[in-house]
């Protein structure tokens, strides 16, 4: 995977982010440091991959009309190029982060148009001049939006260029079926699961036994251990143990997806799987001390 640029099909999301010290107090105010910022997870990435420079990055997603300017803007403020569909009858993704005083994060989720994202709205002249495309795993709990990720894979691999999958949600991997997440994932080169998803995917308690079960599916897993740094798994083993970068934590939201951007961006730069993963965790440690999901 060395050069190019990047291919994002992923997800818009306007992110309401609430850090709060104390506990939630049910059924009375609990105060909160509250803001709205830019988010999703294939957006995440994208903007961390721009950050690292890795010739041009480009996103595919699709969002609410109304809101269309403002995400555009956002996105081409930090160096990617939007394509951004808009939907006339289904509102952008909207999610309400909770963020507790260790920066844990917890998610309220409307996906919204991000499961709206069509066939048609792809093209293969996206993949003009790109080294790689990554999916975001959430289009994949849904039909529409998983038909259109499977021609953009399908169409990738015609041309020999290199697919990453992050599997996005252990929840909604629940909701959908271990079987039939694992059959959206084929065709993909690079899985990009936390520890929770691959032991999920994999059925197994031990991360590094998932990882490695992982590896003989795809070429290459990478499972990220947050504040314990991450696992390269190749052929079915182990074959590395990235250590982690220390930070002040306030937030975790889009750790992951920063690790993904600046994963993705190094091994298009031509970095091996470890030291790609410890640019990844760099990105992961810078990301826990800002508010939101963005560099």
């Amino acid at each position: 995977m060395t050069g190019g640029g990047l291919l994002v099909l992923g997800d818009v999301v306007t992110d309401v982010v609430a850090r709060h010290r104390t506990p939630l107090t049910r059924g009375t105010d609990t105060t909160a440091r509250i803001r709205v910022l830019p988010g999703g997870a294939g957006a995440n990435v994208a903007c961390w991959a721009a950050r690292r420079a890795c010739g041009e990055v480009r996103l595919l997603a699709r969002v609410g009309a109304a809101d269309l300017p403002w995400h555009a803007e956002q996105l081409r403020a930090a160096g990617v190029h939007p394509y951004l569909v808009p939907d006339q009858e289904v509102p952008t993704a909207t999610v309400i982060a909770l963020v507790d005083a260790t920066a844990e994060r917890t998610f309220l989720t409307d996906s919204g148009a991000v499961l709206h994202l069509a066939a048609g709205d792809f093209s293969a002249s996206m993949l003009d001049g790109v080294g790689a495309l990554h999916v975001s795993g959430y289009l994949l709990f849904s039909g529409t939006s998983r038909a259109a990720a499977r021609l953009a894979i399908d169409s990738a691999r015609e041309r020999n260029i290199p697919v990453s999958v992050d599997p996005a949600s252990a929840g909604f991997i629940a909701a959908l079926g271990v079987e039939h997440m694992l059959s959206a994932l084929d065709g993909a080169d690079v899985l990009l699961p936390n520890a929770d998803e691959a032991r999920q995917l994999t059925g197994l308690p031990d991360t590094a036994a998932a990882a490695a079960a992982l590896s003989r599916r795809v070429p290459l897993a990478v499972v990220t251990l947050g504040a314990h740094g991450a696992l390269v798994a190749e052929a079915g083993r182990v074959t590395a143990r990235v250590a982690p970068h220390a930070a002040e934590a306030v937030d975790s939201t889009g750790a992951g997806d920063a690790f993904t951007g600046a994963f993705l961006a190094a091994r298009l730069s031509g970095a091996d799987a470890p030291t790609a993963a410890d640019e990844g965790c760099r990105a992961g440690a810078l990301a826990v001390t800002l508010t939101g999901g963005r560099p």
